[in-house]
């Protein structure tokens, strides 16, 4: 019984953790799943995804990006990696989960609550990360297997937090745009 408990409390004491990072209005917060990916276990970029991630970084390069956050895989590591080297700037890497706890810990422990910064996430992950960062009615459901041309911005106003959604990079036919 004590352990349970003890478990318990130690991710209650997670979540809190994960809660206590505050966005001012200052804070803008761009969001992308990875780009086309290959096939396998921890797949490269295909073709398409490394073209995906150099529209990307065309995009987002005068935003005044500060920092970007990738999970543990080679995918949004790779989508990240033409905006990290063009600015110069480092990459944290955080564990993709559902509950988003990494995450928000190493968005406080890097004191980004005030800052322009990019999250490269998963379908799965993305609509998670928008509600935590206080879109509470935004959508649960994951991105759709075969879009990868979303792009998300929580800005925040007044401790309120919304959501804007564009599309960026080459849909299949047309040439590369930032819309």
């Amino acid at each position: 019984m004590r352990i349970i408990l003890s478990l318990i409390l130690s991710v209650g004491m997670l979540l809190a953790n994960a809660q206590s990072v505050k966005f001012g209005n200052k804070a803008k917060i761009y969001l992308v799943r990875y780009a086309e990916k290959q096939l396998g276990n921890d797949p490269l970029l295909t073709t398409e995804g490394n073209k995906r991630a150099g529209d990307l970084m065309r995009g987002l390069q005068d935003k005044r990006i500060r920092r970007i956050y990738v999970t543990q895989y080679k995918r949004t590591q790779k989508t990240a990696d033409s905006l990290r080297i063009q600015l110069a700037i480092d990459t944290v890497h955080y564990l993709a989960d559902t509950s988003c706890v990494d995450l928000f810990n190493k968005l406080t422990a890097n004191s980004d609550g005030n800052k322009t910064i990019l999250i490269i996430g998963h379908s799965n992950t993305i609509p998670g990360i928008i509600r935590k960062l206080g879109v509470a009615d935004y959508p649960l459901q994951n991105i759709p297997d075969a879009e990868f041309d979303n792009l998300f911005l929580v800005r925040f106003k007044k401790g309120k937090a919304n959501v804007v959604k564009v599309k960026y990079g080459a849909s299949p036919g047309a040439s590369a745009t930032m819309q």
